[in-house]
């Protein structure tokens, strides 16, 4: 027996999201299927490093799962990928340690989101972006995204449909937002992120970028652990979870 990690990317616009549900096209089931027709029937339970939601994309994602067949790492990402939809694709395939666990190791997490920052809508990027029109302050957001930076309780960031039942504190590593061209790029790394939370601080950053709140805001945000309190939950499209560090 042996433990496989594997990197996948996918586009999520016809996902129901990562985790396998009832009803509903998921990420994880279409790997699991191909584990399954690779192993004769027998079936194989994926690993990831976090659920991502229905419309979320993934440039990195992180899975593992435990094979008794001895194949050659590169035969794997072929293998795999032979079987796999156009959406989905292993980007790398390795053997690991058997104490390996593409959740419990994790240490970073970044997620990026995309803002396209024109008049027009864009039918090539409306899967990929969410298209806001008008003068957007990109100083002002990078002076809020600094105040995220640090440990927090991100309470007033996470939604309300949350089944946590531990705390909501957690460590963002560097916030940052720049303008390349049309499009606004917000990247988010942290030690873990709450259900909706990178949406929810980027409605909220962009409200500042409009001038519909001061940078000065998000410490009081913060403190009043109050979901109530923060901006608007950005649309999935425009989120992708880019890298995953352990």
């Amino acid at each position: 027996m042996q433990r496989l990690k594997c990197i996948i990317s996918y586009d999520g616009t016809h996902f129901s999201g990562y985790q396998i549900q009832p009803n509903g096209r998921t990420v994880q089931e279409e790997i699991e299927t191909v584990l399954e027709k690779i192993h004769k029937g027998k079936h194989i339970r994926i690993v990831a490093s976090g659920r991502t939601d229905a419309g979320v994309h993934a440039k990195g994602q992180v899975i593992h799962f435990d094979s008794n067949i001895a194949m050659p790492e590169a035969n794997w990402k072929k293998a795999i990928n032979a079987l796999l939809p156009k959406d989905v694709q292993v980007k790398k395939a390795e053997k690991v340690s058997d104490d390996f666990h593409s959740r419990y190791d994790v240490k970073e997490k970044e997620y990026r989101y995309f803002v396209l920052n024109t008049e027009d809508r864009d039918v090539f990027q409306r899967h990929f972006s969410w298209q806001h029109a008008g003068n957007i302050d990109v100083g002002a957001i990078q002076s809020a995204c600094k105040l995220l930076e640090g440990k927090h309780d991100f309470s007033s960031f996470c939604s309300a449909k949350t089944d946590l039942k531990g705390d909501k504190i957690r460590t963002i590593y560097e916030a940052s937002c720049y303008k390349k061209e049309d499009m606004l790029v917000f990247c988010f790394k942290g030690n873990g992120f709450l259900y909706n939370m990178v949406r929810i601080l980027v409605g909220t950053l962009l409200e500042i970028g409009k001038g519909k709140r001061s940078a000065r805001d998000i410490p009081g945000i913060i403190r009043a652990e109050n979901r109530g309190e923060a901006g608007e939950t950005a649309p999935p499209q425009g989120l992708f979870l880019w890298n995953v560090d352990y």
